[in-house]
């Protein structure tokens, strides 16, 4: 039996690239494509996952849930890395949807339809998670478990020194969720660093003949553009595929039990992920589990084949 799934993103080039791999994977039944502002506005993000749908025309489709600003706005925005748009400045047109509901009202009506069966991806900042757990405070106890792609553990962070972006975006709401009784995977920098894809690898994508194919070669060559000129790359960094690997294959990964929380203030720590990894007694008993180290190669592989099978159905 398939297994249900909610992606909550924030598109991002590398968003798309899992949401593309999660809808063409029959071993998942992705109910639902929730929007969360991060790499782009509220509006953006929306808009980025109705064209990711709409250009790859999946075997079915999911609910779209629409984002909406953090309260207390967001810190850091991803436009620099994957362009104005968040698409690779593809400038998709996409049809515009009406009466799309908040992605936090999908979310609780999702798990809800089926407690104890449902699992969440948070691929981007964790604002609709902490505002489904405000709407529905039953609800932590009914999520089949998080998946989280954020934070970091032994490597610095990715906008400042302590903080990865999604916790840097809403410290306050990542707080929140990893303080809930939910069961939760944290997907951390240190094992999706080292996931890059490579220009070369862009001939083992789906060809441009299919919808999916189209989609990936018109968002991909400004991100390894951006890549190179940001950080000295010859490839990008995919950190969601990496989080979408994770939920299919984990036996790639090794991890370890953890207490985490995410640091609110601070002039130098807002958005820092504190996980207690010391050892003999400690005052907090763990909350999570937190990947420590990746088969690199197996990921990847993984990641390839999920592309590659990213292709209509020929029946």
């Amino acid at each position: 039996m398939a297994r249900k799934v909610i992606l909550d993103v924030d598109p991002g080039v590398d968003d798309a690239l899992a949401v593309c791999m999660a809808l063409f994977d029959p071993r998942l039944e992705v109910v639902a494509v929730t929007a969360v502002a991060g790499n782009v506005s509220a509006e953006q993000a929306t808009r980025n996952v109705q064209t990711i749908i709409e250009q790859i025309d999946p075997p079915r489709l999911p609910r779209i849930g629409c984002a909406r600003e953090p309260d207390n706005g967001r810190s850091a925005d991803g436009r620099h890395i994957f362009g104005a748009d968040g698409m690779g400045n593809a400038d998709f047109e996409v049809a515009e949807l009406h009466h799309i509901h908040p992605a936090e009202k999908v979310i609780c009506d999702e798990v809800r339809a089926a407690p104890d069966s449902v699992t969440i991806l948070a691929l981007g900042p964790l604002t609709n998670i902490a505002r489904a757990l405000d709407r529905d405070p039953e609800l932590a106890s009914i999520i089949g478990r998080i998946v989280i792609r954020g934070g970091a553990v032994k490597v610095g962070g990715n906008v400042t020194a302590a903080a990865e972006f999604n916790m840097f975006c809403d410290p306050e709401s990542a707080h929140r969720v990893f303080r809930s009784p939910m069961t939760k995977t944290l997907v951390p920098l240190d094992v999706t660093n080292p996931i890059i894809m490579t220009y070369a690898q862009l001939d083992e994508l789906p060809p441009d003949t299919t919808p999916a194919g189209r989609l990936l070669r018109r968002m991909l060559p400004h991100c390894f553009r951006s890549h190179r000129a940001e950080f000295g790359l010859e490839g990008m960094r995919i950190h969601e595929p990496v989080a979408l690997a994770a939920l299919l294959h984990p036996e790639l990964f090794q991890a370890e039990s953890m207490f985490g929380d995410v640091e609110t203030r601070g002039e130098l720590t807002m958005g820092a992920t504190v996980l207690d990894r010391r050892t003999g007694r400690k005052r907090e008993r763990p909350n999570m589990e937190v990947l420590t180290e990746v088969d690199v190669v197996g990921v990847m592989d993984c990641i390839l084949r999920g592309l590659r099978g990213a292709v209509p159905d020929s029946k």
